[in-house]
């Protein structure tokens, strides 16, 4: 079930047909290998899983599945400045993750 755009939180709530089982997803797309700000703390994160998805417009698109304690374990911070928290691609890109959508069944 998509929630609705641009709502802070989930962009999608998953539940099972028995309604005993739901979480939320955040879901990135992005048209070409790039990093994903998270903002200026990491408390605000909210969604149990995270779908990273690059080629996005492309036939053959890839999908990154991680919890929520594997954002935050590979964030990152700027060096300066505001110091915002991002995922950059060669953390998120890795095999444990790609295509990894049996692991929604484990949080």
């Amino acid at each position: 079930m998509p929630t609705i755009r641009n709502a802070r939180g989930s962009d999608l709530i998953v539940i099972n047909d028995d309604e005993t089982v739901f979480f939320g997803v955040q879901s990135k797309a992005l048209s070409k290998r790039n990093a994903i700000g998270l903002g200026l703390t990491l408390d605000g994160l909210r969604s149990e899983w995270w779908v990273i998805t690059v080629d996005a417009n492309s036939d053959s698109p890839t999908c990154y599945v991680l919890s929520l304690n594997d954002v935050r374990e590979i964030a990152c911070r700027d060096k300066g400045g505001e110091q915002r928290y991002w995922l950059e691609p060669k953390d998120y890109e890795r095999d444990e993750y790609r295509n990894a959508w049996h692991r929604m069944g484990t949080p």
